[in-house]
């Protein structure tokens, strides 16, 4: 017979709060065996230890319940390793960001002043271009930009169109000042293309960013001091343009007739 247990020795033997125990059973994540109908005390079997110390070690890693309830209900284990091993490829690439943030931080304390940088004055021509936007925030950006360009790389190429350039992307002043705006990712094709669109001509301060994405606002900071110095700021949203993996060109837009 399976022995049944208090709430509060079944805690001490998950090393599971009371709380934490009554929140997953209101979630329906680790109900008891039983509930007294007068008291509302709950009891617990010891067969339940093993996958309350389970849930445990899967909160201590940050799994969603919604993905720790699918482990525990898997009837199948490819099924259940396979949530497992998705989530901790998530913890993987979170810490990887971690690590990048840490030594970026380090690098900033050591000295807090924007890097001086080459910068270059540049007329962009209008660019016919394949694109697609959105108004999106800060928090959503990176993974949206990554998924729109592959998408627009992919149409390209099965429609066989000539790719002339560089992927790129817009970012509106609204995007900065207010955390949401509209971003446009865009893939330069040739003239006349079939559904192309064709971004104006404008003339940018160019600053190259050599290194990870997680550090693009060192880039932003000594391109937008350069530009505050030299009072050559001009309207128009910023641009980036994806050289290669870890090269970004950052072009902030400038008036007319300015010299560098």
């Amino acid at each position: 017979m399976d022995v049944q247990l208090t709430i509060g020795e079944f805690s001490k033997m998950t090393y599971l709060s009371v709380k934490a125990l009554r929140h997953y059973h209101d979630v329906g994540l680790l109900e008891p065996v039983a509930v007294d109908p007068a008291t509302g005390y709950r009891r617990y079997a010891a067969s339940q230890v093993g996958t309350a110390q389970a849930i445990r070690r899967f909160r201590d890693v940050d799994m969603p319940i919604d993905e720790v309830r699918q482990v525990l209900r898997a009837t199948d284990d490819v099924v259940r390793q396979q949530v497992i091993v998705e989530h901790l490829e998530r913890l993987r690439r979170q810490l990887e960001q971690t690590q990048l943030s840490v030594a970026s931080l380090q690098a900033l304390l050591a000295d807090p002043r924007p890097a001086r940088a080459d910068v270059e004055l540049r007329a962009v021509p209008a660019l016919t271009v394949l694109s697609r936007s959105r108004a999106i925030t800060f928090e959503d950006e990176t993974g949206w930009l990554a998924d729109a360009l592959t998408g627009l790389r992919a149409d390209a190429v099965a429609a066989g169109f000539d790719v002339t350039g560089p992927d790129g992307a817009l970012f509106s002043d609204e995007l900065f000042e207010l955390g949401e705006g509209e971003v446009v990712a865009f893939v330069p094709v040739a003239a006349g293309t079939p559904g192309a669109a064709e971004l104006p001509a404008t003339n940018v301060a160019v600053l190259v960013h050599e290194g990870p994405p997680s550090e693009l606002d060192q880039a932003y900071g000594a391109l937008g001091t350069i530009i505050a110095e030299r009072g050559i700021g001009g309207p128009g949203p910023v641009r980036e343009h994806y050289l290669t993996a870890s090269s970004t060109e950052v072009c902030w837009p400038v008036a007319i007739g300015t010299r560098p």
